[in-house]
């Protein structure tokens, strides 16, 4: 794992305020995915945001990576006042979950929500899949999630009933069967988080937003989704954030325990 020094825009170092409270957003390595978009959503509501990229990741798959990603990303969130801290981690690796706690407590103390965008995924079916991929999946989507989850309820510190843990999932699994089945173990892993940090006053929410438009869909997939849902349209990462930061609230509480659909009703 490595951090941003305290030179660079994205590790601003201003001692945290008890009045923002601090989120946790992993995978937000582009400036269009979701990450991206709940980390600005949650920055513009008043939270301090840390957050983690992977860009060997972006580098191997067919988007590539954005080099000024994280110094864009990190100018707008503190545009909205934000202090923040980015870690480029990797998250197959089972330390890095804890490391990445160490660097964020180090910077700007306890986290209150921890929001998981993180994945590998890429494409390949029943037959097709080899073991280095399917154990790959497991270990970032399934593995590092528990890893996560359990250090945040090992630290939470913040008061009860503030605490919020979200996850993004997924149902796909045909043509792509190790992430649809590791986002299967995931969302599992998240949701047992409502019961057993609850003792802790923590949600814990696991997020379908379906397909979004993040510059992976060729124009053929864009086309079948819109087609194939009411509103006419593609998901958006601000769909997802709207969600994301409404369980982060207050008026959020209530919602707990919950896999929750956020797909434009896409049938």
């Amino acid at each position: 794992m490595t951090t941003s020094s305290d030179h660079d825009p994205s590790a601003h170092g201003r001692p945290h305020p008890a009045t923002r409270p601090l989120a946790l957003v992993t995978g937000v390595g582009r400036t269009v995915g979701i990450g991206a978009g709940i980390a600005l959503r949650l920055a513009a509501s008043g939270w301090d945001i840390a957050f983690t990229h992977w860009t060997p990741y972006d580098d191997r798959m067919t988007w590539g990576s954005e080099p000024d990603a994280t110094e864009v990303i990190s100018r707008a969130l503190t545009a909205h006042g934000a202090s923040i801290a980015a870690l480029e981690a990797a998250l197959a690796d089972a330390d890095s979950p804890a490391r990445v706690f160490d660097e964020v407590e180090r910077r700007l103390g306890s986290v209150t929500a921890l929001v998981m965008c993180h994945c590998e995924s890429v494409d390949s079916g029943l037959l097709d899949t080899t073991v280095e991929s399917f154990d790959r999946h497991f270990a970032v989507n399934a593995r590092a999630t528990w890893l996560l989850i359990r250090e945040f309820g090992r630290r939470f510190a913040a008061d009860p009933g503030t605490g919020r843990i979200v996850s993004l999932t997924s149902d796909h699994t045909v043509g792509n069967l190790p992430y649809g089945a590791s986002k299967g173990a995931q969302d599992r892993i998240t949701l047992a988080a409502a019961r057993e940090l609850a003792h802790l006053g923590v949600t814990a929410n696991a997020i379908n937003p379906g397909p979004v438009d993040t510059g992976w869909m060729s124009e053929e997939i864009r086309e079948d989704c819109v087609r194939h849902t009411p509103l006419g349209r593609v998901g958006t990462p601000q769909d997802t954030a709207h969600l994301v930061d409404f369980l982060c609230s207050r008026e959020g509480e209530w919602i707990n325990g919950q896999l929750l659909m956020s797909n434009g009703g896409i049938a």
